[in-house]
């Protein structure tokens, strides 16, 4: 059984930066195309951004400029870098990987999610 891990979450104010990373919880499962969506309260769920097994990415038009999403094979870990955060970039944003085991398959799995707040 392998899972999604994020960390990186927490508090900053407006302007400030914060990282997120997401990673298999078994180093022998390897994350393909990944996504990073976010929830804020009363809404639904949106993509941020996304990155695929060769490193093409997209970006919702929201954070384009300032967020980047990136992916380390050796660590196999996909980050996000936020930054010039803004009050309404605030959600508990949730991590979305297609996991290849040895076998070859591939499964779609979510990570718990993380909490980011922005104060103004």
């Amino acid at each position: 059984q392998v899972q999604l891990v994020e960390s990186g979450g927490g508090l900053v104010q407006a302007g400030g930066s914060l990282r997120l990373s997401c990673a298999a919880s078994r180093s022998t499962f390897k994350l393909s195309a990944t996504g990073w969506y976010r929830q804020a309260p009363g809404k639904q769920r949106e993509l941020v951004a996304s990155i695929s097994s060769g490193g093409t990415t997209t970006y919702a038009s929201s954070v384009k400029g300032r967020f980047t999403i990136s992916r380390d094979n050796a660590k196999n870990t996909v980050y996000l870098q936020m930054n010039s955060l803004k009050p309404e970039d605030t959600a508990v944003y949730y991590c979305n990987a297609d996991i290849a085991a040895l076998t070859g398959r591939v499964t779609t799995y979510w990570g718990q999610g993380t909490q980011v707040t922005v104060s103004s």
